[in-house]
């Protein structure tokens, strides 16, 4: 067939089937399931299997022959989801205990998806984290009970093989890939203890020193671990509900890495505001942080955690890398105007800007090439429908549903890594049909007063370009130890103090000579005759001499305090100054 792949859109005109590129028909295989109760769809993870719950059974089906494979009575279900290699779809359903108040059955079930039999039934009240969680190859499998991870082998699940006990824990994400498998376990802080995260290698559970790393941090009332697809390094995001200092309503947050070599560190995030996103390059040594205060920042990070590339300023809160990396995508969906900015990884250059206005959901194809955004209710009710792009910025086909109607969902098939080759970047535009998405731009609001009046353009902040931060060649691309670390910054402490003695040494000389005639070849001392006037250029001198340093600091990634930040802007007037007194005015 020359379509490769489909997606399943789900909503009140029911669950149907759609051929991905190039034709973008309906699937005939498929029998739509015109039902509008139909809560829930998952795929298998490659993509060969396609379950779906339409308040009556869930089904799975055989997604290349459209064949019912298997039919399960669960007309509650609300949750699906397949284990990595097929072997079990766990459904889960709400919770409820008895009109008398007794416990109520097990809400969570595991299907054996060959034979069809239910393996085990647990109690699992949430529905946040319902889903036990498989390494990839299914040898292990774990859920959060009661502030311990469970752990159980090749799918028995009636006997628990580990247990990863500590004082509270809230959450655990396991790593990807193949064996050994490693668990990043979250455990909230409380009565003035800090929150930490551990990173440990399964089975080895014995106490603090079993653990291959460990970080711990105030300021966390939820966590969210992000491991990295080669599994040797985790990103924690840690955001407080409230921000202390009123600044944000999105809380506060700070950027942890942790890696499983046990090295750790604060990312340095050189604007202040909320993080709104962070995600890892699938190459697993890179990730981009989208953060501060619109128009928010955008950086590339390497695994010392220095930056690498600056996207500058802009509209957005959403950063997604490629299938292969090769291409990273930066938008500005929700609260903004669905800005997509389309970059090259290997050479950071812009392929794109296509606009997705309205879109509550992004996401790669698995091909690497294609794109769908969609709006979707509940988040608006208004205008749902799905488009599918290219991302050289061509919208290849676009659906909105009757006005009448709502969509819920749509999805790509998935596929496994390494079905898809890696296709060098185009820059051109592919061709479509349809005309190229440009929104009318939006005309600014200017009061009435304003509306004959020539336009002054008035910005209230200032926008930062694009800028590569690689160091140039001939530097190293070690991580550097611990110890390598602290001996070079104290080297560079000592450099800087000598090169500070020297300069002061300097000026003394200088000074000194001056008063005696001094010869031609020594740096010549201006001084204007009037000593008031000397002690106000050389206090102007130090001020600007300490506001370089500050810059200096802010460029290498330190926090500003905000006094520092209101001296660095004092700099143009102390210029001025300094150059009036200087000329005699």
């Amino acid at each position: 067939s020359s379509y490769l792949f489909t997606l399943p859109v789900r909503g009140s005109e029911g669950l149907y089937m759609v051929n991905g590129p190039p034709s973008f028909t309906e699937s005939t295989a498929f029998q739509r399931d015109s039902g509008k109760n139909c809560k829930a769809v998952a795929f298998s993870k490659d993509g060969s299997l396609f379950a779906w719950c339409n308040g009556e059974k869930v089904n799975i089906v055989n997604v290349t022959s459209a064949e019912l494979l298997r039919s399960f009575d669960l007309p509650k279900a609300v949750c699906l989801e397949f284990s990595p290699k097929n072997n079990v779809l766990a459904t889960w359903q709400a919770y409820t205990t008895a009109k008398d108040g007794t416990a109520g059955v097990p809400n969570l079930q595991l299907h054996d998806v060959k034979t069809g039999k239910c393996l085990k039934s647990f109690i699992q009240k949430k529905m946040q984290n319902w889903c036990p969680c498989w390494a990839d190859d299914e040898s292990i499998c774990a859920r959060n009970v009661n502030n311990e991870v469970h752990f159980f082998e090749n799918n028995n699940f009636n006997t628990i093989a580990n247990k990863l006990h500590l004082q509270k824990v809230n959450d655990f994400v396991l790593s990807p890939g193949a064996q050994p498998t490693k668990v990043a376990v979250y455990v909230p802080g409380s009565k003035g203890a800090p929150s930490f995260v551990r990173l440990y290698q399964y089975p080895n559970f014995g106490g603090p020193q079993s653990a291959l790393a460990n970080k711990s941090f105030f300021k966390a009332d939820k966590v969210t671990m992000l491991w990295n697809k080669k599994a040797t390094a985790v990103l924690v995001i840690a955001s407080t509900e409230v921000d202390k200092t009123g600044a944000s309503y999105y809380g506060e947050q700070t950027l942890h890495y942790i890696a499983t070599n046990g090295e750790s560190a604060v990312v340095q995030l050189p604007k202040n505001g909320p993080i709104y996103d962070v995600i890892w390059n699938p190459n697993s040594v890179e990730f981009c942080a989208v953060y501060g205060f619109m128009p928010a920042k955008a950086t590339v990070f390497n695994l010392k955690c220095d930056p690498v590339f600056d996207f500058g300023t802009g509209p957005r809160n959403a950063a997604y890398y490629s299938p292969h990396g090769h291409i990273l995508v930066l938008a500005g969906f929700g609260n903004l105007r669905g800005q997509m900015e389309v970059w090259d990884v290997k050479n950071y250059k812009l392929i794109s800007k296509p606009v997705a206005s309205d879109s509550t959901y992004f996401a790669w194809c698995p091909d690497g090439e294609h794109i769908v955004t969609a709006t979707c209710a509940p988040r608006l009710r208004v205008s749902n429908g799905y488009k599918i792009w290219h991302y050289t910025g061509s919208l290849l086909h676009s659906y909105e549903v009757p006005s009448n109607e709502e969509m819920w969902q749509v999805s790509w098939q998935p596929f496994l890594d390494g079905v898809f080759p890696v296709k060098a970047v185009k820059y051109q535009a592919v061709p479509s049909e349809l005309p190229s998405a440009e929104p009318k731009p939006a005309q600014a609001y200017r009061p009435p007063a304003l509306r004959n009046k020539p336009v002054t353009s008035s910005k209230l902040h200032e926008d930062e370009p694009p800028q590569n931060m690689k160091p140039q060649l001939g530097s190293s691309d070690k991580p550097l130890s611990k110890t390598a670390l602290k001996n070079q910054r104290k080297h560079e402490a000592k450099k800087a103090a000598k090169q500070e003695a020297k300069a002061d040494a300097n000026q003394e000389s200088t000074q000194s000579s001056a008063s005696q005639n001094a010869p031609r070849s020594a740096v010549p001392v201006v001084t204007s005759g009037d000593p008031e006037v000397d002690k106000k250029i050389k206090n102007l001198k130090k001020k600007l001499k300490a506001i370089e340093q500050l810059k200096e600091q802010a460029a290498a990634g330190k926090q500003l305090e905000k006094n520092q930040l209101e001296k660095i802007q004092k700099e143009t007037a102390l210029l001025q100054e300094l150059e009036d007194l200087e000329l005699g005015l």
